[in-house]
């Protein structure tokens, strides 16, 4: 018995502990910062991708959305304020991937609908 409530607490441990209302909000913030900065240097790509992660992650509520565009508009201030160089694709990419991963744990995408088959899209 004693096993049995050792493993069951450990597995409890081992379990990835649920993201708070704050962990989401913050990497929604984070990604903002990184769309700013992606539209000051011209990087168009990065920045749909940022966008696309928002739609897909983010909650559908004034607060998310709030806070995604207050911190892509200081970004992009700062960007141009400060003269920064521009990441590298490379670093940007990195960046998306990160806040793609943390965006999973503290968001969780809802799944998407599967289209329909072939035969039933073609007969509308």
């Amino acid at each position: 018995m004693k096993r049995l409530t050792l493993l069951a607490t450990l597995s409890l441990l081992a379990w990835p502990a649920a993201a708070t209302p704050e962990e989401g909000l913050s990497a929604i913030g984070d990604l903002g910062q990184l769309n700013g900065q992606a539209l000051a240097c011209g990087n168009m790509s990065v920045a749909s991708q940022a966008k696309k992660l928002v739609i897909a992650h983010a909650p559908k509520t004034r607060n998310y959305g709030e806070v995604f565009e207050e911190q892509t508009n200081a970004a992009f201030l700062r960007q141009g304020k400060d003269h920064a160089e521009c990441p590298t694709d490379e670093d940007f990419a990195g960046a998306l991937r990160s806040l793609s991963n943390r965006l999973q744990v503290a968001l969780p995408a809802p799944p998407q609908p599967s289209p329909p088959p072939a035969n039933q899209a073609a007969g509308r």
